[in-house]
């Protein structure tokens, strides 16, 4: 680290100027000011949620240049990256897991800047510095979930181990409408996809999208309850608070989009998703009822539909999920990287991540064998 480099790490995310801020992180939602604010604002992460959040700062001669946000971990709840077999291993050695320096946003398992700086040279300090500071605080390891390809190069360039995993994403092939699609796909994937939509309209089903702000607070309001409602049938609390929801509306309404579903003049489904710069994301849903093939048709299939009638380049439908491909929906690699501060539990676990990686490499292969369409362009 150069003489001129300065770090900081501040427990705030007020205690840095929004306009500071979001011009490091670009356009990219999950990593505006506003978005990190309402997260910690609700007390969805929090050091009481075992999400303490810490904001490496990096100057250069009082101009900032470089970010990262940072949490510290006393659980690995809500991460999407599992490593509790690593945390089982360390205390099976008498050695302590927890807590752990973790650079992700909280519970959003989408791909996006993790060091927000202009430059590889940049990234590749910032990286070093957060290595700096984990040692400082006597951390077991530090972990940087869903980072984007030129932040996983400069980490791999700060001595970072990497982890591959899998979602599945949506690509929009210029598609006229959704029939264009389904025609693309092959007649077993196309008949089971037509056959769940029947399903939903024979029930009675119709849809609205709701957008920006024609999403008012009485849709917020049922939205909430559908989306608690997933987390009560698995008997666990919801991650998120209205609150969070609320916040995020009043700050970047333009990326919300809310998918409606209804019978009889009654809210029956929903499914909330975030676009921007053409990707669509898909975040939550919840329902009042069971419906055959309800859930396909709110979270992916008019997520899709909306894609091609407004142009839009992709759709991420969220974490895991090999069921999506049959809606299709494509695998794509995911990343992770690692630094662990113990060289013997590093070297272990670099050695598992080299046969990991293999094996995801030819999971990946096997799927792509199996795709849901008759060619791709």
């Amino acid at each position: 680290m150069t003489s001129s480099i300065e770090i900081q790490v501040v427990d705030s995310i007020e205690d840095v100027p929004a306009d500071a801020w979001n011009a490091l992180a670009g356009s990219n939602p999950f990593v505006q000011h506003a978005y990190l604010s309402a997260m910690h604002v609700s007390g969805c992460a929090s050091k009481r949620s075992g999400w303490q959040p810490l904001y490496l700062l990096m100057r250069r001669q009082d101009a900032l240049i470089g970010a990262m946000p940072l949490y510290l971990k006393s659980h690995s709840r809500g991460e999407y990256v599992f490593d509790h077999s690593w945390a089982d291993a360390f205390q099976r050695h008498g050695l302590r897991y927890y807590p752990k320096l973790l650079s992700a946003v909280p519970f959003t398992p989408v791909t996006g800047p993790r060091l927000l700086a202009k430059t590889h040279e940049d990234r590749v300090l910032l990286a070093r510095g957060a290595i700096q500071y984990a040692r400082q605080i006597d951390v077991s390891s530090l972990h940087v979930l869903f980072p984007q390809e030129e932040d996983l190069a400069a980490m791999s360039d700060a001595g970072y181990m990497q982890r591959e995993g899998v979602q599945f994403h949506w690509t929009n092939d210029g598609y006229a409408d959704f029939d264009a699609f389904l025609a693309s796909m092959n007649q077993q994937k196309r008949k089971k996809v037509k056959q769940d939509r029947r399903h939903v309209a024979e029930a009675g089903v119709t849809f609205r999208w709701l957008r920006g702000l024609e999403i008012d607070e009485d849709a917020l309001d049922f939205f909430y309850s559908c989306y608690e409602n997933t987390y009560k049938e698995h008997w666990n609390p919801p991650y998120l608070t209205r609150e969070f929801f609320g916040l995020i509306h009043q700050a970047m309404p333009d990326t919300m989009l809310l998918v409606l579903a209804e019978s009889d003049g009654e809210r029956l489904a929903c499914a909330l998703n975030i676009i921007n710069d053409g990707v669509m994301y898909g975040r939550y849903w919840g329902t009042r009822e069971f419906v055959s093939g309800l859930h396909f048709e709110t979270c992916y299939m008019q997520g899709i539909e909306y894609c091609i009638v407004n142009g839009l380049d992709a759709f991420e439908g969220g974490a895991q999920g090999v069921h999506k491909m049959s809606r299709g929906m494509l695998p794509t690699p995911t990343w992770s990287a690692h630094w662990i501060a113990d060289d013997r539990f590093a070297h272990a676990i670099s050695e598992f991540l080299d046969e990991e990686t293999a094996a995801m490499d030819e999971h990946i292969g096997e799927l792509e064998a199996h795709t849901p369409f008759k060619s791709r362009k």
